[in-house]
């Protein structure tokens, strides 16, 4: 997108990229939050991935665009969630795929949490381990 539409490789905070410049950064006028990727960039490159026959990598960056307006300690606590052996109720699971849904409106990354419980039930690992 950088290279073919730059004027589509636009921060979450609006940013183009001609504004992210080293004399930006050094004088304060560019921070950590005007060089976050937006949704809207990973959707762009998901229909680009997509186009090219990489529908994997396209389902990755729509997953990745779900998670744009997800605070981060949220996806960290989800992560550790999903981890086999964290979890002994798949209910938590399944209540963590709704708010995910409903807060942020991120329903790949639900459908994957839903997933994973469909799985994890089928393989009994909802048995507290760690």
């Amino acid at each position: 997108i950088s290279e073919k539409a730059p004027d589509k490789a636009v921060s979450a905070s609006g940013k183009t990229l001609s504004d992210l410049t080293l004399d930006a950064v050094v004088s304060q006028r560019i921070g950590a939050a005007d060089i976050r990727i937006s949704a809207d960039v990973l959707k762009l490159q998901a229909s680009i991935a997509r186009d090219a026959g990489r529908d994997r990598l396209a389902l990755n960056l729509e997953r990745a665009a779900d998670l744009v307006a997800v605070p981060q300690d949220v996806i960290l606590d989800t992560y550790e969630m999903l981890r086999p052996g964290r979890m002994s109720d798949a209910r938590l699971l399944k209540a963590r795929a709704e708010m995910l849904r409903n807060e942020y409106g991120a329903n790949a990354i639900a459908a994957l949490i839903d997933e994973a419980v469909s799985v994890y039930e089928r393989r009994n690992l909802f048995r507290r381990r760690y």
